[in-house]
């Protein structure tokens, strides 16, 4: 399986603007700029994208792993904090607060790890990144 998606850029770094489209065209011609980057301008930026890819792949893999495991979860709620320090991503922080009948606290922080270590996204990123998570079991 092979994805893709499209970036355009015009003019310069600061003073430039682009446009994002992806395959399944949820992004079309969705504007990114050095504002929505690094300051608060409308648009989306690479750093942002990274985060909601790497929440959903994370949940998605941690549903298989609950799944093997035995338990279906009633609900996975991920978000990714993504770290850019002087123009590098640093880390990638995945804080999970999560409703999983029937399991207990310590299988359930075996199965974040697993998830954490194995969904494709923490297998990219852990080439280059810290990777860490905060998983909350509620009732």
């Amino acid at each position: 399986m092979i994805r893709h998606a499209t970036a355009v850029w015009n003019g310069s770094g600061k003073e430039g603007n682009g446009v994002l489209t992806t395959q399944s065209t949820v992004l079309s011609n969705t504007q990114y700029s050095y504002l929505s980057r690094f300051e608060s301008g409308v648009g989306t930026n690479p750093e942002e994208l990274v985060a909601a890819a790497h929440a959903g792949c994370f949940a998605m893999k941690l549903s298989f792993v609950l799944g093997a495991a035995g338990f279906t979860p009633e609900s996975l709620e991920t978000k990714c904090e993504i770290t850019f320090v002087d123009g590098t991503l640093s880390k990638s922080h995945l804080i999970l607060t999560a409703k999983v009948p029937g399991i207990d606290d310590a299988k359930f922080q075996e199965c974040v790890k697993d998830a954490e270590t194995n969904c494709p996204i923490s297998k990219l990123l852990g080439k280059g990144l810290e990777i860490s998570s905060t998983a909350t079991l509620v009732a």
